[in-house]
């Protein structure tokens, strides 16, 4: 939603990246902002780096079609010491969907640490997201965890 210049973070950061401008989130009650810089077309935001011109514009569209699957066919979201862990069952995502949206990711964010685990006999797929400190309060933020 843009609302003065502004959009609200509500999804992977690369989807708002898409769009550039200004994005706005909260951080422990207190603003963060971030401005794209027009010649690089990157998004720096308290460490963290998101590289949109890393994706072609049929990687970005496929991208947040894969973001959009992935969090909306969540089971649950499993904090882990270094991250978090989004849990899938059911088929509701693929192996391959997963794999391809981690190659797509990891081009535009690449301070993410991804691990995919299939378990449980394979009723269980899980997405791991890790990386150096402070992303896991990002990861809150981007992925609307509580």
């Amino acid at each position: 939603m843009m609302k003065n210049g502004k959009a609200c973070v509500g999804g992977m950061l690369c989807l708002v990246c898409a769009a550039g401008g200004l994005v706005f989130a909260k951080n422990q009650g207190r603003p963060i902002t971030a401005k794209a810089d027009a010649q690089d077309a990157s998004i720096k935001v308290e460490g963290f780096y998101c590289n949109i011109k890393a994706l072609t514009l049929a990687e970005r569209a496929r991208h947040m079609k894969l973001t959009s699957k992935l969090l909306s066919s969540r089971k649950e979201t499993v904090e882990t010491q270094k991250g978090y862990e989004l849990q899938y069952r059911g088929g509701s995502v693929t192996l391959a969907e997963l794999a391809e949206w981690v190659r797509l990711e990891s081009k535009c964010c690449p301070f993410f640490d991804f691990h995919i685990d299939l378990e449980e006999q394979g009723q269980l797929t899980c997405l791991g997201l890790t990386g150096k400190e402070g992303v896991k309060e990002f990861i809150r933020m981007e992925f609307g965890i509580k």
